[in-house]
């Protein structure tokens, strides 16, 4: 599995933007479909956003579709999260995960996790 860091979650108020990055290694990256999940408090961890492993395309759950955008660099190894129209709705620990040559829409098939950033939206 990849190892992967995730960075650049924080504190934006409603209405704001931020992006999530997630630099992988260990393996080779190219061969990985990644996602993004996140996890609130006392709520289970739920799919994001995903994209497969020539970028080529990419897959939203309902509550961010036109509002987020999942893209990656394979020569830097890192998958990034661009999230507008942010609502505090979407406060919770984000996490990226790879799977080797499918999407990870479900948080069971990702092998290995990072630590996750935090994004907290206020209203």
């Amino acid at each position: 599995q990849v190892q992967v860091v995730e960075s650049g979650g924080g504190l934006v108020q409603a209405g704001g933007s931020l992006r999530l990055s997630c630099a992988a290694s260990g393996r080779i990256f190219s061969n990985y479909g990644m996602g993004w999940f996140r996890q609130a408090p006392g709520k289970e961890r739920e799919f994001v956003a995903g994209i497969d492993y020539t970028g080529g395309s990419t897959y939203y759950a309902d509550s961010v579709k036109g509002r987020f955008t999942i893209s990656r660099d394979n020569a830097k190894s890192t998958v990034y999260l661009q999230m507008n129209s942010l609502k505090p709705e979407d406060t919770a620990v984000y996490y990226c995960g790879g799977r080797r040559w499918a999407v990870p829409k479900d948080p069971r098939t990702v092998g290995s996790w990072g630590q996750g950033t935090q994004v907290t939206v206020s209203s």
